[in-house]
């Protein structure tokens, strides 16, 4: 059990491992997709419409805590342990509305909703701890969320012989856990633990700020790409496994690999955006990841192995620019709307991965790897948005 002492002597630790926790609620579902095809007969587009759900019940919960202020009026660590707790029970009555699209397609907005006071809250806890190194600790953040994100491929894995439901089961009981961690932990010195009331939508401020909006608008063109490609993988690995006539078991397990890359991405990124700045390590992972996005396609006849390599490299780069483009809006909003900033920024770029993977979801069937190229847009317009941007991160 975690004693108190460590979880307020370390908190840069314990802040990551609760939004590792906390964060595997997001892809639950997905994790499961294949057992839920067969027991209960959810179609490719059914699964992309529960994808859909979160992300719509993130966007609107982010919305809410924005519009209302909430994220910077109630205490960060009770308002992300509430989360937590409450996503982790939505999540666990899934499995009783499975069978039902819409009452199914409900419960992950639901959870989506719970989400957004997990993710953008983490990130304001981690600036309230370590403002002096944001890009390198939001790093670690993301990186640890990449993982929560890929976690429910592993949980799959690694009980591929029992029923569906406990891989959902396990990922509530680690939001639970991570409920508790956060509550325990509290808020950091750096920032005020709470803002005075004010008006509506007053995380609209920072986007005064030009610096501000080159991170925001960066940060969009990420998001277009970012989740359509992890709602992808599972399919993609599938692909490359038919064509190697390996074991459909390795899916889940693949899977979590490529997305759980992302981890190691996010952490080089953080370190080295302490001597390159976080703008320019955003720029070099977002051209990285586009480039992929570019050729993928035109080498979809080439080995599998060679292809399987490319999903690796592309779950290193296409999230190491999350956490550096958090760490430069964070820098250029006013500290004390941060929360609110942050949280309509992530409703603004959660919002646009809704129409991505509707699209790459539906047309996956009838175009299969070209269906990339419809990603392609995001990094373009991101890179083209990014341009002045400052090379290196202000200090907090």
């Amino acid at each position: 059990m975690l004693t108190s002492s460590w979880l307020t002597r370390y908190p840069l630790a314990v802040i990551v491992l609760a939004q590792l926790f906390g964060t595997s609620l997001w892809f639950s579902v997905n994790g499961v997709g294949l057992a839920l095809q067969e027991a209960v007969g959810l179609s490719e587009g059914d699964l992309g419409l529960l994808t859909i759900a979160v992300q719509a019940g993130f966007i609107t919960g982010t919305l809410l805590i924005a519009i209302t202020g909430l994220a910077d009026r109630m205490r960060a660590s009770h308002l992300f342990a509430l989360s937590a707790v409450l996503g982790a029970l939505i999540n666990a009555a899934f499995i009783g509305v499975a069978d039902s699209i819409t009452l199914a397609a409900v419960a992950r907005f639901a959870t989506g909703l719970c989400l957004a006071g997990i993710y953008p809250l983490g990130m304001k806890l981690v600036v309230s701890w370590t403002p002096s190194h944001a890009g390198a600790a939001l790093g670690w953040l993301v990186g640890m969320l990449t993982l929560g994100i890929a976690s429910p491929h592993l949980l799959r894995g690694l009980t591929l012989h029992l029923p569906w439901q406990w891989p959902l089961l396990l990922a509530s009981l680690l939001a639970l856990v991570a409920a508790y961690m956060i509550f325990r932990l509290g808020v950091g010195p750096h920032l005020p633990t709470k803002a005075s009331i004010g008006r509506p939508w007053a995380g609209l401020n920072a986007f005064k700020q030009r610096q501000f909006r080159k991170a925001a608008l960066g940060y969009f063109g990420h998001c277009w790409e970012l989740y359509a490609f992890w709602a992808l993988v599972p399919f993609l690995v599938t692909r490359e496994l038919e064509r190697l006539n390996g074991a459909a078991s390795l899916q889940p397990w693949l899977s979590f690999a490529v997305i759980a890359l992302g981890l190691p991405g996010c952490v080089w990124a953080g370190r080295w955006s302490r001597k390159a700045g976080s703008a320019h390590v955003a720029f070099v992972a977002l051209l990285t990841s586009g480039v992929l996005c570019l050729f993928y396609p035109l080498l979809g006849s080439f080995s599998p192995w060679l292809l399987l390599t490319l999903l690796g490299l592309w779950g290193v780069s296409v999230i190491a620019d999350s956490a550096q483009f958090s760490a430069l809006a964070s820098a250029h909003a006013p500290p004390e709307r941060l929360g609110a900033a942050l949280a309509l920024m992530n409703a603004v770029g959660f919002g646009l991965t809704i129409p991505s993977i509707a699209l790459v979801t539906a047309l996956w069937s009838s175009q299969g790897v070209a269906v990339i190229w419809w990603l392609l847009p995001g990094p373009v317009l991101g890179l083209i948005a990014m341009h002045g941007l400052n090379r290196h991160t202000p200090r907090t």
